[in-house]
C-alpha cells in the first residue's frame, strides 16, 4: 500500500511544481448573467442578473486550471402555474444569490485566446424571503453544474463567454416539478 502511495506523491509533486513554475495570475473579474431556472414552474426566459469574483490560473503555454469564487445573482419569473405546483402565492419574480466555485480549465488556443470547461459548485446564499413561508425553503441549497466558454486575454485584460449548464434539481419542494438554473456569462477581468 505504502509502495503505491510514494509514486502518486511524486507525481502530484512534478506536475503541481510545473504548473506553478509556468505561471501564476490572480485577478478581478464581473460582469452580466442572463439566467434562468428551467421547470414548469417558471417561464422559458432568461432573465438579466450580475456576477462579481476573483480567480486565479494556474499553467503554462497550452494548459492552465483557473479556479474562480463568484457572487451570482439569478433572476427568474414564475409560470402562471407557479402557485398551482407549488402552492405559493403571489410569487412573480424570483432572486436567487450564489457563492459559486467554478474549476475551469484552460486550453489556449492562441497566446490571445482560450477554450475553457469545468465543473461548477454553487452554494444558495439567499432566496426570496417569500418563498420560506411556513418554514418550506423552495430551493435547495448546492447545485452542479457544467460550464465551458471561450476567454480573450489582453495583456492584462480579460474578456469572456461562458454558458453553464445545471446538472442537479435545485427544487427542494416535495412536488414532481424538476428546476434546473443555467446561465449565459458576459464579463471582464483583470489580472493584477
Amino acid at each position: 500500500m505504502k509502495t503505491k502511495i510514494i509514486p502518486i506523491a511524486i507525481l502530484c509533486f512534478f506536475v503541481s511544481s510545473s504548473l506553478f513554475s509556468q505561471g501564476l495570475t490572480f485577478g478581478i473579474k464581473a460582469g452580466a448573467n442572463m439566467g434562468k431556472i428551467s421547470g414548469h414552474s417558471f417561464k422559458d426566459e432568461y432573465n438579466l442578473g450580475y456576477h462579481a469574483g476573483a480567480f486565479l490560473t494556474i499553467g503554462g503555454k497550452k494548459w492552465a486550471i483557473q479556479p474562480e469564487v463568484l457572487f451570482n445573482q439569478v433572476n427568474t419569473d414564475t409560470a402562471t402555474s407557479f402557485s398551482q405546483i407549488t402552492g405559493f402565492n403571489n410569487v412573480s419574480k424570483i432572486q436567487l444569490h450564489y457563492l459559486s466555485i467554478p474549476i475551469l480549465i484552460n486550453y489556449n488556443i492562441s497566446n490571445i485566446l482560450a477554450l475553457q470547461f469545468g465543473p461548477q459548485f454553487g452554494i444558495l446564499m439567499d432566496q426570496n424571503k417569500s418563498l420560506t413561508q411556513n418554514g418550506k425553503d423552495a430551493f435547495k441549497s448546492g447545485d452542479f453544474s457544467v460550464a465551458a466558454g471561450l476567454q480573450l486575454k489582453l495583456l492584462k485584460f480579460r474578456v469572456y463567454g461562458r454558458y453553464i449548464g445545471g446538472t442537479t434539481d435545485v427544487n427542494n419542494l416535495s412536488n414532481n416539478d424538476t428546476w434546473k438554473v443555467s446561465m449565459i456569462q458576459l464579463g471582464v477581468g483583470l489580472a493584477l
